[in-house]
């Protein structure tokens, strides 16, 4: 059963994998540009959640070591916290570093107390997050350049800039995907306006590139 399990996450990770190295082949040159702008983020936000993600794994990981095993994730400067802590203080401590890091917009401890998850466990949520991923992507009418899937103890995280229908389209296919536990969402919801602003620009308001999208 085990090895049968292994199979289907290489196999999900590796159709992963070639859809991402097709769609470079294809537009070639262009794909780095493509993929700025079908996010809805501006270039400059995009590059402050990569800064923030660097920064908060390195330092969580350096300062608590093996009594923790912490993933950040950030989108649009909201920053979620998930994987595990060996006691309330770690995670107290964990959610304390990353509000004060000046470009957090806010933070989202969901980190669970007890013990590091197993190597086995993390498969299976990279092998659940990979299928949620990859049927996001072949969704119509939903960006998923513009969105984030973490998935932690088959429990699944979402964040993005999504109008209401995107972001109820989204909720449901990951809570009808097998051996998904719950689902949380943190969207930052746009109106239908806005979006439209947004792919008809191509990107948000590149002349601030630090300000995040307006919202209702």
């Amino acid at each position: 059963m085990q090895i049968q399990f292994f199979g289907k996450s290489f196999v999900t990770l590796l159709v992963a994998a070639q859809l991402s190295a097709c769609g470079a082949i294809a537009v070639g040159g262009v794909a780095a540009g493509a993929s700025v702008m079908a996010d809805r983020r501006t270039p400059g936000v995009q590059a402050i959640d990569r800064g923030i993600e660097l920064e908060a794994n390195a330092v969580l990981a350096k300062k608590f070591g093996d009594n923790a095993h912490i993933n950040v994730t950030s989108f649009n400067q909201k920053v979620l916290l998930t994987g595990e802590a060996k006691d309330a203080d770690i995670k107290s401590a964990a959610g304390d570093y990353v509000k004060s890091m000046k470009n957090a917009r806010s933070v989202f401890n969901e980190i669970i107390i007890g013990p590091n998850s197993s190597y086995t466990a993390r498969a299976n949520d990279a092998y659940l997050e990979s299928k949620i991923k990859t049927q996001m992507i072949f969704t119509e009418k939903l960006p998923s350049n513009s969105m984030s899937v973490v998935v932690t103890g088959t429990s699944v995280y979402l964040m993005g800039i999504l109008t209401q229908n995107e972001a109820d389209m989204a909720k449901k296919i990951a809570s009808n995907t097998n051996g998904v536990k719950d689902v949380y969402v943190y969207f930052d919801i746009i109106s239908t306006e806005e979006k439209n602003r947004l792919e008809k620009q191509g990107k948000a308001d590149e002349a601030q590139p630090n300000t995040p999208p307006k919202f209702q």
